[in-house]
């Protein structure tokens, strides 16, 4: 594409507009990337293949002075990143010593189960002493929420160190678990907004069904963990989430609700609709999709309070900045990456499908609300597939459907819900409405099932070339259409060529290691077998992600490599395929179920139990041995330790390579 410069003459104009922000949010994530990568996952060399790829484009044509400001804005924060990022995980590992104690902390977070709490305390104070982090425990009280002050005695371990595949406590800042325990309320919390969000809890649970409440609470704060399993799972596979978490749809409907209740103060309405926008926002805990949306707000309403043009990508680079300097360990989640993916779609995508669909006769509330929804899938569709292991099939029509009714859907349960609190007598009446609502929703949910999805496999690197075409054939990539035809062939080839790759076992067996912070498995496969080995100390709900995430179908047998046996054997047992042990037991299950051996063939692989919790591996003339429970093991094995996740090792010829 060409267009004329002043003197009249022609100049080329770059593939890729140069916006410093833009480029400077990028340096920022590439150096808190590259940090942790190095600290604790390692590097590895398609980890640069997008950064990079974009870089050559963007410095096209080249100029000295167009290269110069852009390895200038890359590199300057990029060093910022690695800085910031030293800086929280070194606040991350300091802290109590692991040990008794006597601690007291604030409710931030809370699950409630039967006769106990799954709590996250924050503020901690450690035998008197004030102390950073946050602690992970369960109580044995069942009426704790949001805004409580404990005070308990429990003995505090660290967290393990952050693995490849496992920040969850990292970026939540979650530096110590215990047991459970009892626990004393001593007061309430001094934030005002945590009280409120736990008044909020109580005013629901007391006035309506518990499955209903918990929608309407997860709904209007985010904390989608109280919800029931099943109903988490339906709207999880359903592609519909993000409705439960409070995001950038949420904060804008609040802000645009505000806005309107202000109307009178015209120009100036914007500010106090921010108030409101962000004191929610501190209410759900500053959760980065909605602390995103807010940030985005702000950019809008000072565009529009000086007449200017809001520039999306700009205002989506300023966010990310402005979230990473707070909490730079929030590159590793997934809420971050999915929220600002979904921005970047829409800025990728939307305009340009929407167009595209008005030219077809589509009525133009349709084309928006369509080209919105493929958009936000099309960005963030590598992430949910890594992150859960999944892509939904009905995602997007569900959301044709769901999005248009969102604001009346949240506003009918939020607007009631707080009425309740500012008139208690009256809640009865107020909450009837949410009631309502969440009521024909679940109603909806078990008469419909949402839950078919594409699983079974990862694509690793995959995703990288994914984001790659995302950029080279949007709108904002300056490009024939002859060169966007080849490139979006390249890029179909070289997508499946990374998803073989990462997947397909042409010979030998590959190795698969994983685990929670707690228990471990492994999956051992061939190109015609595969064998998954537990602990005793793996939950059900792990294994079967870990299998959703990695196998098409079930696996051929499933072998317990434990100490405990006994809870190992009821985890195999729900997986769909014969279970064998080394020491009979009693388990109460079928006797076909499970086999007491001391070896098990599977095809050309051979598994020989050395001691319950020790198992060789006998495959392509190597020998591989397992031990999860980390004792000592001869030098020429392969020990698979606690804490050690993520890893792969390729069987051949008696050598076991790393992949």
């Amino acid at each position: 594409m060409q267009g004329n410069d002043r003197s009249g003459g022609e100049r080329r104009l770059p593939r890729l507009n140069f916006r410093p922000l833009v480029f400077c949010a990028i340096g920022l994530c590439l150096g808190i990337f590259v940090y942790m990568r190095v600290r604790f996952g390692g590097l590895e060399f398609s980890d640069f293949l997008f950064v990079g790829g974009l870089f050559a484009v963007a410095l096209f044509p080249l100029s000295w002075r167009r290269a110069g400001a852009l390895l200038l804005c890359v590199l300057l924060f990029a060093g910022a990143g690695a800085a910031l990022s030293h800086l929280c995980s070194e606040r991350y590992f300091s802290g109590a010593a692991e040990g008794e104690h006597e601690v007291e902390g604030t409710v931030c977070e809370f699950v409630s189960f039967n006769e106990s709490t799954e709590v996250v305390l924050t503020g901690l104070i450690v035998d008197g002493v004030p102390c950073g982090g946050k602690l992970q425990i369960t109580v044995l009280e069942d009426d704790v929420c949001a805004g409580d002050v404990l005070r308990l005695t429990a003995s505090l371990r660290r967290e393990d160190p952050p693995s490849s595949d496992d920040f969850y406590a990292f970026t939540e800042d979650i530096r110590y678990v215990a047991n459970s325990v009892s626990a004393e309320v001593v007061g309430k919390s001094g934030n005002l907004l945590l009280r409120l969000n736990g008044a909020l809890y109580r005013s629901l649970t007391g006035e309506i069904p518990e499955e209903e409440a918990e929608l309407a609470y997860a709904l209007l704060t985010g904390n989608s963990r109280v919800m029931d399993a099943d109903i988490l799972r339906s709207v999880r596979r359903g592609g519909i989430a993000h409705i439960f978490a409070v995001s950038g749809l949420h904060i804008g409907i609040v802000y645009a609700a505000a806005a309107f209740v202000f109307r009178p103060l015209k120009r100036w309405k914007s500010l106090p609709a921010l108030a409101v926008a962000f004191c929610y926002t501190a209410m759900c805990g500053f959760s980065v999709s909605a602390l995103r949306a807010a940030i985005m707000c702000t950019a809008h309403a000072v565009c529009a309070l000086f007449h200017r043009k809001t520039d999306f990508l700009n205002a989506i680079a300023l966010a990310a900045i402005l979230v990473l300097f707070i909490f730079p360990a929030e590159w590793l989640s997934a809420g971050f990456r999915l929220s600002f993916g979904a921005c970047i779609g829409l800025a990728l995508f939307s305009a340009a499908f929407s167009r595209g669909m008005k030219r077809l006769h589509c009525p133009a509330f349709l084309a928006d609300l369509l080209s919105s929804s493929v958009s936000v899938q099309l960005a963030i569709a590598p992430v949910l597939f890594e992150t859960f292991g999944y892509l939904s099939v009905w995602g997007t029509l569900l959301n044709l459907v769901l999005l248009p009714l969102l604001p009346a859907f949240f506003l009918g349960i939020l607007i009631p819900a707080f009425l309740s609190l500012i008139i208690p007598p009256a809640a009865p009446v107020f909450l009837a409405v949410p009631y309502g609502l969440t009521a024909a929703f679940l109603a909806v949910l078990a008469n419909l099932d949402v839950t078919l999805a594409v699983a079974g496999f990862s694509i690793g690197s995959g995703g990288g070339v994914w984001l790659a075409a995302c950029v080279a054939l949007s709108e904002r990539f300056r490009a024939g259409r002859y060169l966007r035809l080849s490139m979006a062939g390249f890029f179909c080839v070289l997508f499946a060529v990374f998803v073989a790759l990462e997947n397909v076992v042409p010979q030998g067996c590959t190795v698969k290691v994983g685990g929670n912070g707690t228990g471990m498995y492994a999956l051992v496969r061939t190109p015609q077998e595969s064998v998954f080995l537990v602990d005793g100390r793996i939950s059900l709900y792990a294994c079967q992600d870990f299998l959703t995430r990695n196998l098409t179908g079930e696996p051929t047998a499933v072998i317990v490599v434990a100490e405990d046996e006994e809870r190992a054997i009821n985890v195999a047992a729900f997986l769909g395929a014969p279970v064998y042990a080394m020491e009979e037991l009693a388990t109460g299950l079928h006797g076909s179920s499970v086999s007491f051996v001391r070896e098990v063939a599977v095809g050309e692989m051979l598994f020989r139990f050395e001691s319950p919790h020790k198992l060789a591996l006998f495959a392509e003339d190597a020998v591989v041995e397992f031990d999860f429970e980390a004792q000592a093991v001869l030098g020429a094995d392969f020990a698979v330790e606690k804490g050690t996740t993520g890893l792969k090792f390729f069987l051949r010829r008696g050598i076991i390579e790393v992949l």
